[in-house]
């Protein structure tokens, strides 16, 4: 069963930086992060595949920027020009035809000041 651990949410002011990291236990195909605000729907932010296709939110792209250490079994999500709307938990996913999808345990990001 493929393991996900997440690291690197937060409080930031608004026009901060965070990024998010998120290692799993095996080379999976496709990794990304979705979110979900209180009392919102959950919302895909960004996924990337091994061969290195990205797909962002229509609200996060310029901003957030998504990457992948496949060596490492890594995906990050470097968040520029945070704002307040961004504020939710983050967590990181990962899909393959083999495994399934898999679910990290959650990060909160806060844009706040």
């Amino acid at each position: 069963q493929v393991q996900l651990v997440e690291s690197g949410g937060g409080l930031v002011q608004p026009g901060g930086s965070l990024k998010l990291s998120c290692a799993a236990s095996e080379n999976i195909y496709t990794m990304g992060w979705y979110r979900q605000a209180p009392g919102k729907q959950r919302e895909l932010v960004a996924t990337l595949t091994r061969g290195g296709t990205t797909n962002y939110a229509a609200s996060v792209r310029g901003r957030f920027t998504i990457s992948r250490d496949n060596a490492k079994n890594m995906v990050f999500l470097q968040m520029n020009s945070l704002k307040p709307e961004d504020t939710a938990v983050y967590d990181c996913f990962a899909r393959d035809l083999r495994t399934g999808q898999t679910w990290g345990q959650g990060t909160q990001v806060t844009v706040s000041s």
